[in-house]
């Protein structure tokens, strides 16, 4: 029997072999129930060229008093947030890679402000 997490990294193995075959800068998100975090891994899939997430303190005061990170609204603050870094670090063409995650609710909420934010994929 597979844990939960088993489940989701099994989903996801397939998205990242097909992701390193195409050798371009990838867009990987991780969600818990308190925050999410999106990283640009480089094609070859060795060094991070930018990350964003709902830990750090200056979105952390964004989101308020609160500092809520486990909703949709603050998936869409770090997906535009992750779209401005990656373009200041030159990627401009990147592939989405969900993690096992469904593409529903914070994940596509997220991917949704990175597309408006100029990123392709």
């Amino acid at each position: 029997m597979l844990t939960k997490k088993e489940q989701r990294l099994r989903r996801a193995r397939q998205t990242r072999i097909r992701i390193a075959q195409q050798g371009v800068a990838r867009l990987t998100v991780n969600r818990t129930n308190l925050h999410i975090y999106a990283s640009v891994i480089s094609g070859c899939g060795t060094k991070v060229l930018a990350s964003a997430s709902t830990a750090e303190a200056e979105v952390r005061t964004a989101l308020g008093a609160a500092g809520k990170g486990g909703n949709a609204a603050a998936a869409a603050v770090i997906g535009k947030r992750i779209a401005e870094k990656a373009k200041a670090a030159g990627v401009e063409k990147v592939a989405f890679d969900r993690a096992g995650f469904a593409y529903h609710g914070r994940v596509k909420a997220l991917a949704e402000a990175a597309r408006e934010a100029g990123l392709q994929f």
